[in-house]
């Protein structure tokens, strides 16, 4: 049986503010996240993303106070990801509201926290999140970046994901850095290679512009779809527009 796709708006959070910029640069506010929430939960998002972009490359925890607030405000599954480190931080998480959560940079530096996180709390709590890029310095062509987008790693994307899938994360964020932004559409190139190497469900995340954009991401492999600025800067009913969309391209939505 195929499983619906999942339509996830993105809150990227820098300082306790909605940001969004292009290629992870040039950061623009876009709200209030506990009010962008509540309107996302109200506009039938299937789950929300919540990614503190900061954390890692400032050296600092998420904030958890805004998680609460944010958690509070919806009655669908929140990611929380940003500055998770260990299995104590994923707990406090979950305690504060959280029903999954992402990691990533510190996953690349210390694979082994996969194991620890899974082997506490289940693979249905951990999503690997990866941004990606494409570069010349990988067989694939695609590159593992850490620090939210700032640092190339060397380690080809393909490689990881069918280390971290081995490991047990439940799910991967796949993020084109390249396409972050743009509006330009998913990088599905990125999505076919991913989707090839592992059956982990697969979030597309990257590049979306119109609700046009999102059939050819899932006809790639993605098994949910991920956007942030088409949904804070567009008309209330977009997530309405995705979801028609993507059911008008003959996939099953919730």
């Amino acid at each position: 049986m195929t499983l619906a796709v999942r339509v996830i708006p993105c809150l990227d959070v820098d300082a306790g503010r909605v940001v969004k910029g292009v290629n992870f640069e040039n950061l623009r506010d876009a709200g209030d996240p506990v009010e962008l929430a509540h309107r996302y939960n109200r506009a039938g998002a299937d789950e929300l993303t919540f990614l503190d972009v900061t954390a890692s490359s400032a050296d600092r925890e998420t904030t958890y106070d805004v998680v609460t607030r944010t958690a509070e405000e919806v009655f669908i599954p929140l990611t929380v990801g940003g500055g998770v480190r260990s299995p104590k931080d994923v707990d406090r998480l979950l305690r504060t509201g959280a029903d999954k959560v992402s990691i990533n940079t510190a996953a690349v530096s210390r694979p082994e926290v996969i194991d620890e996180i899974v082997g506490r709390f289940g693979n249905q709590v951990l999503v690997l999140s990866l941004d990606a890029r494409r570069s010349d310095a990988t067989e694939s062509g695609f590159e593992v970046t850490t620090h939210g987008g700032r640092t190339g790693t060397g380690i080809d994307a393909l490689t990881w994901c069918r280390e971290a899938a081995q490991r047990g994360v439940g799910e991967i964020l796949l993020n084109s850095i390249d396409a972050d932004g743009t509006r330009d559409g998913f990088d599905t190139e990125m999505i076919s290679a991913v989707r090839a190497v592992t059956r982990v469900p697969l979030i597309a995340s990257g590049g979306a512009g119109i609700p046009a954009h999102f059939p050819p991401a899932i006809a790639a492999g993605a098994d949910a779809v991920l956007a942030a600025s088409m949904f804070h800067f567009g008309p209330d009913d977009m997530i309405a527009q995705v979801k028609d969309a993507i059911r008008s391209a003959g996939h099953p939505v919730r």
